[in-house]
This record gives structure tokens, C-alpha cells and sequence, in this order.
């Protein structure tokens, strides 16, 4: 840790935390903002199916769950995090800026009896490209501003998990006000105006970065500057050759954004590779105990497959459902269904410190649940969230809506299961890994995540009702078939969360102490 970042400080924390909350803030801002707008965007400007627009939306929010361990990589052994998040921080509002390119709305025809849909493949193309540039921007900056976060403190430092604690702090409030602001944008001024939003809050980041990175020293500088230097290919520099691969990249993810079974199959295929690798080393680089552990870490990885796959409708197939048959009128105002997509952060707001509380709580008592039993309790909740739903759809007077506040309530229970899983899997890879392997199992945990990212667009196809125009053909029919899924959801959720309670004490037994 340089002298620079000690002698700098700002109500008790170095200054550089500030540049990385506002730039992570800004970040998340554009990520959601443009999240809570995409589904809309494919179903009601280009036309898609509802089956269709729910594989994009699955195979791009794959990805971007991926491209962050690529990036870590590169930084780690060659651009230095600094480096990293302005690569990623400039393609990131490219790819926002270029999502504001509407162009024509498609159309749809019918001839001879036979509907289609037309749309403009120049516009078409440059929404692909823009995701693919959103993606690659992803992947180095997510992954790096978290490194220069730790960077500025030592080990034992305690202002560390205070600091982690607000810089999370920061990413659900960029994630709130995003969804909120491009939310309303898109319905007082149109899909432009909303992905606009999106990317001048992205260049707002960058400009915070670019402003304030020489706080961070040494910390956020590449590990050998002069092999970075070296010319190595067609008398380009090292440097030079990574951001054009980081480009070329670019290429890719557009490419795959255009066959969505293909990042489904990248990514089962990455999975098997990856827990047919973990298995292996667990057997012959580990001892017993140790090998234990690794064993349990990936089983309880798997559980999270089936988590994201359903907690990941939000932005999917519960998003459609908000704007086509929930009742959003509130004092005579009807509010956008895409600012929903704000609930969950304001609940991780104001529940991640009661969590906190809760657990210290408990600790002191002896009672804290484990890691497993908190799994096991995420899955219960998340599907109770699913059959409250229903239930509420099933005393409605309408048989083609639902009242907003069990829409609320699924939101609240799906939120306080995500507290039960997503930090608390973070901290249990690191407990639970071989130390010299740590990297390896974080990028299985995210690889996991994409898993079940992906899986959330099948799910979510299942829930898809006939459209003419982007408009439902029959709201009360579309509304019994969310029912229906997510009915199927909820009891698979708590059945299998159920399960893993079951496994409890077999799992506590082979991870040997570790809670």
C-alpha cells in the first residue's frame, strides 16, 4: 500500500474509495437502467416473441457474468486494474450510447394469411453490437474496481469490510436510481431517451475515474510496466495487442448475441470442463480434509444454478408480467412497469444491514444458521416469493390483473433470499478453498451464476403468451400461464430447499469446522 493512498483520506478512508464508489455507482447505474429496459426494448420495438426476447435477455446476461473473470485475468497479469476499468469504462459507454440508437420500430405484416415481422438489420445489428460492446465493458471493469478497492487497505486493516460495505452501498444505489430514471425516460420519452439516460451516466463514471485513479499509486498500476511495452506482434506493444483482443472480443459477444443456444452451450460445456477439473485436483493435489471442503464448495455451487435461474425472471418474464397485468396505478398515476426493477435494490439497501445485524446476532449465541442451512433457507424463500404471487393473482377480482403489492411482497422474499445466498457464497468459496486455488473457485461461483442466468431465458419462454404487435392477445390467458409457471417454480424451490436442509449435517460434517 503506497504512501499516496495513506496520506489521502476522507472521513476516515482513503479518497480513492470515493472514486471507486462513484464509478461503481455510475456503472451500475447504466447496467440496470439499461436491464430494466431490455426486455421491453426486444418485445415492443423489435418485435420479438416473448420466447425469443427471453433467450437474448438470457444469453446476455450470461455473459456479462463470465466476460468478468477474462478481465480479472488480464488485469492481474498484465494491464493492472486501473487500466482495466477505463478499457472497460470507454467500451461500456459506447455500448450504452449505441444502444440509444433506436432506429425504426419493426413491423409486422401479414400476407396471405401468414404474419411476419420486419425489421431493419442495419438498427438490428447495431443492437448487437452495442450489447456486445456492454458485455466486454463488463468484464474489465466489474472485476477490477472491486480489486482496487481492497488494494488500498492491508489484510488486518478494520476500516477493510466497512469499506466493502460501502462500496456495496453504492452499487444498489446506482442500481436504484437506474432503474427508476431510465425507467420513467422510457416512458415520457422513448427507448432512446432511457438507453440515453443509461450512457450519460456511464461517461459520468468514467469522468469520476479518469479525475481521480492517481490516488490509487502503485496499487492500481500494471505489475511490469516495460514487459507491457514490449513489442510482440507486428511491432505492436503488449498493451497495445490486449486491447485489441479486448476489441476483437467485442466481435465475438456480438456474434453470440445473434445464437443464443450457442452461449448455452459455451457455458454448459465451461461447467462440466470446470467441475470435471475441480473434481480432479480435489483427488490428487488435496489432502482429505481439504479435498473435502473443495467437493463441498462445488456441490453447494450448484444450488445457485437453480437460484439465479428463478430469482433472474425479475428482468424477464416478472418484468412483461408487471407492465401487462399488474395493476400500477398509485393515486391515479399509473407508474412504468420498469421501474419495479428498482425494488430489489432498495430492499438490499434497507435488509443488508438488519442481515448483518442479524447474523452477528446469532454468532454471539451460538445459533448462526450455517452455510448450507442458509442455502437451503434462500431456496425456501425464493419459492414462497413465487406461490404468494399466485396466491394473490388467484383472489383477484380481475381476472387480468393482480394487485402491485403481492408483486412487492415477491420482491421483499426473493431479496431476503438473495442475502442468504449471494454473500454468503462469496465469503464461503473463500473459506472453503484451497488458498492457492481461490481464483479458480470464484470463477467457478460466477460461472455458476451464468449457468443459471441462462437457464432463467427457458423458464421464462415458458411463460410467454401470444402477442400481434408487441400487445398481448389475451391478458387474462397470459396471466393464468405466469401463474402456472411460476406456481411449478415456487413448489420445485421449497422442495428442493426442503432437501438441502435434509443434507445439512451431511455437508457440515465434510467441510470439518467451517461454518
Amino acid at each position: 500500500m503506497s504512501n499516496e493512498i495513506t496520506e489521502k483520506e476522507f472521513l476516515g478512508h482513503p479518497r480513492g474509495l470515493v472514486i471507486c464508489f462513484l464509478t461503481e455507482m455510475w456503472e451500475r447505474f447504466s447496467y440496470y437502467g439499461m436491464r430494466a429496459l431490455l426486455i421491453f426494448y426486444l418485445t415492443q420495438h423489435f418485435l420479438f416473441s416473448d420466447q425469443s426476447a427471453s433467450s437474448i435477455y438470457a444469453a446476455y446476461i450470461s455473459l456479462v457474468y463470465i466476460t468478468p473473470v477474462i478481465g480479472g485475468v488480464v488485469a492481474d497479469r498484465y494491464l493492472g486494474p486501473v487500466k482495466a476499468v477505463i478499457l472497460g469504462a470507454i467500451l461500456l459507454v459506447a455500448g450504452h450510447m449505441g444502444m440509444a440508437i433506436e432506429g425504426s420500430q419493426a413491423v409486422e405484416i401479414t400476407v396471405a394469411g401468414q404474419r411476419s415481422i420486419e425489421r431493419d438489420p442495419f438498427y438490428l445489428q447495431v443492437f448487437y453490437f452495442s450489447l456486445g460492446l456492454i458485455i466486454m465493458g463488463v468484464g474489465f471493469l466489474k472485476a477490477n474496481i472491486s480489486t482496487l478497492v481492497g488494494s488500498m487497505y492491508d489484510r488486518q486493516d478494520p476500516r477493510r469490510d466497512g469499506a466493502f460495505t460501502l462500496f456495496y452501498m453504492g452499487i444498489n444505489a446506482g442500481s436504484f436510481l437506474g432503474a427508476i430514471i431510465c425507467g420513467l425516460l422510457l416512458q415520457y420519452g422513448g427507448f432512446s431517451w432511457g438507453f440515453g439516460a443509461a450512457g450519460v451516466g456511464m461517461l459520468f463514471g468514467l469522468f469520476v475515474f479518469l479525475k481521480g485513479y492517481h490516488l490509487f499509486g502503485s496499487a492500481g498500476a500494471a505489475k511490469d510496466p516495460v514487459a507491457l511495452q514490449q513489442k510482440i506482434l507486428l511491432g505492436l506493444s503488449r498493451e497495445s495487442v490486449i486491447y485489441a483482443l479486448a476489441f476483437v472480443g467485442v466481435l465475438v459477444c456480438w456474434q453470440l448475441m445473434q445464437t443464443p443456444p450457442l452461449v448455452g452451450g459455451l457455458v454448459g460445456g465451461t461447467l462440466v470442463i470446470m467441475t470435471l477439473i475441480v473434481v480432479f485436483y480435489a483427488f490428487t493435489k488435496c489432502e482429505p480434509v481439504d479435498r473435502n471442503r473443495m467437493l463441498v464448495c462445488l456441490f453447494l455451487m450448484s444450488y445457485q444454478i437453480i437460484f439465479w435461474s428463478l430469482w433472474e425472471q425479475t428482468g424477464s418474464s416478472l418484468n412483461l408480467m408487471a407492465d401487462r397485468n399488474v395493476d400500477r396505478v398509485i393515486l391515479g398515476i399509473e407508474l412504468p412497469a420498469a421501474i419495479f426493477q428498482s425494488v430489489n435494490a432498495f430492499f438490499i439497501i434497507t435488509l443488508a444491514p438488519v442481515f448483518n445485524i442479524a447474523w452477528l446476532y446469532l454468532n454471539k449465541r451460538g445459533w448462526e444458521p450455517s452455510t448450507p442451512t442458509k442455502f437451503a433457507l434462500a431456496l425456501i424463500q425464493l419459492g414462497l416469493g413465487f406461490l404468494f404471487l399466485v396466491y394473490g393473482a388467484s383472489i383477484a377480482t380481475d381476472p387480468t390483473q393482480i394487485a402491485l403489492i403481492w408483486l412487492i411482497l415477491l420482491y421483499l422474499l426473493h431479496t431476503a433470499a438473495e442475502l442468504c445466498i449471494s454473500p454468503v457464497g462469496l465469503s464461503m468459496t473463500t473459506k472453503l478453498s484451497v488458498p492457492s486455488v481461490v481464483g479458480m473457485m470464484m470463477g467457478c461461483w460466477f460461472l455458476a451464476m451464468a449457468g443459471g442466468n441462462y437457464i432463467s431465458g427457458t423458464i421464462a419462454a415458458m411463460t410467454g403468451s401470444d402477442t400481434i404487435a408487441g400487445e398481448v392477445v389475451d391478458p387474462a390467458a397470459a396471466l393464468a400461464n405466469y401463474m402456472d409457471v411460476y406456481y411449478t417454480a415456487g413448489i420445485y424451490s421449497i422442495g428442493i430447499g426442503i432437501l438441502a436442509l435434509f443434507l445439512v449435517p451431511v455437508l457440515k460434517h465434510f467441510m470439518h469446522g467451517i461454518k
